[in-house]
């Protein structure tokens, strides 16, 4: 038995492995509308869900012995047909053509009764493939517990399988569909958006120089005293009360144009994925890094003992030999120069040679001896 563990420190083409960057060069300020960066609090999307059965598959469905959830929800939907079944037939029930799901949805803002909506359907047990199922009735409910919409359809799978004598071949996911129009809104919710004589704008990200921007570039067109920004992520804004003129109104405010603010300087690490995204505002200070190589190697060896051809009792003994090897390789001191510019990060990481693992503690140590203007976050 052989294993190996090593940390190698060069890799060509290192941000095409797993060094992710936003587009590189400073560029000059661009303006962007006040609908991207900021939205009418209390116009949103309501998520929907619900428990619901999907029969008509060609024996992929769940094993009921197992899942006995499957049995009791065909058993509850065919008492709301009339049909009463005994519990010893409720026990012995095999349905191989049915399969639990969950469905999900989102209705947004402004929806009413009798318009459509895409839904998802997952399977929630054992079911080996939804294709060609179809989903029969099933209630959506809110976070309230209210019904909103009723969900009903055959499902669009895009996958394809199939197994025999102990093989399979599948390609995509099986046990997922979606139904386009597959849900009629049954209710609608609320909106406050007529109520009061203002409206509140909540910021995509929380930052006053937004707010004060947006505050400003409503007040250059509607006039002194229109809006004014509350904290860094809400700005009030007087609305007429009238509602075609309020639409007419919001309607105008959304494209107002106002200056991008200069972004925070971020660097984001994700450990599992050894993904890592730099911002446009990263700078790095000058200093001098060195990471070396770490190589561990464990061998193992098996040893048979075997006793005398004339001798009695004895017997064949297989013991192992075990190996350590420790390999460490130095490294070399590199001087990283300032780097003002996104770009010249880049080429300053780049000049290391290292792997995106050793990136992220590279990153984290450079941080530590405040060379990186950036803050760190590991997700």
């Amino acid at each position: 038995m052989h294993v190996s563990f090593s940390a190698p420190t060069r890799l060509a083409g290192l941000l095409l492995g797993g060094l992710l960057l936003s587009a590189l060069g400073s560029g000059s300020a661009q303006a962007s509308r006040i609908k991207e960066v900021a939205a009418v609090e209390g116009v949103r999307s309501n998520q929907l869900t619900g428990f619901g059965l999907v029969v008509g598959l060609d024996g992929t469905g769940d094993q009921t012995t197992q899942m006995p959830y499957t049995a009791q929800g065909m058993t509850n939907y065919l008492q709301q047909l009339g049909i009463t079944l005994p519990a010893a037939a409720v026990a012995q029930l095999q349905l191989k053509n049915v399969a639990a799901v969950l469905v999900t949805t989102q209705l947004p803002a402004f929806a009413r009764p009798g318009q459509t909506l895409d839904v998802n359907v997952s399977s929630m047990g054992n079911a080996k493939s939804l294709k060609g199922g179809m989903l029969i009735s099933t209630p959506l409910k809110g976070a309230d517990g209210e019904v909103y919409a009723l969900a009903q359809g055959n499902l669009v799978v895009a996958g394809a399988g199939a197994a025999a004598a102990g093989s399979k071949v599948q390609i995509n996911h099986l046990s997922a569909g979606r139904i386009p129009a597959g849900a009629q809104v049954e209710r609608s919710v609320p909106t406050p958006l007529l109520e009061g004589n203002s409206i509140s704008l909540g910021l995509e990200a929380s930052d006053f120089q937004t707010a004060r921007r947006v505050a400003q570039a409503i007040n250059r067109r509607f006039g002194l005293g229109a809006a004014r920004a509350l904290d860094g992520r809400t700005v009030r804004v007087n609305a007429p009360t009238d509602p075609d003129a309020r639409v007419a109104f919001i309607a105008e405010m959304e494209e107002l144009q106002i200056e991008d603010s200069v972004r925070s300087a971020k660097v984001v690490i994700n450990s599992r994925t050894g993904s890592i995204v730099l911002s446009q505002a990263v700078t790095l200070g000058p200093c001098a890094i060195a990471h070396g190589n770490l190589s561990i190697t464990v061998s193992t060896t098996p040893v048979v003992s075997q006793p005398n051809a004339l001798s009695t009792g004895g017997q064949t003994v297989v013991t192992e030999k075990s190996n350590i090897q420790i390999k460490q390789e130095p490294g070399i001191l590199i001087q990283v120069p300032a780097a003002p510019q996104l770009a010249d990060v880049v080429r300053a990481l780049n000049a290391l040679g290292a792997t995106p693992q050793d990136l992220l503690a590279i990153l984290q140590a450079i941080k530590a001896a405040g060379a990186l203007n950036a803050e760190l976050e590991v997700i």
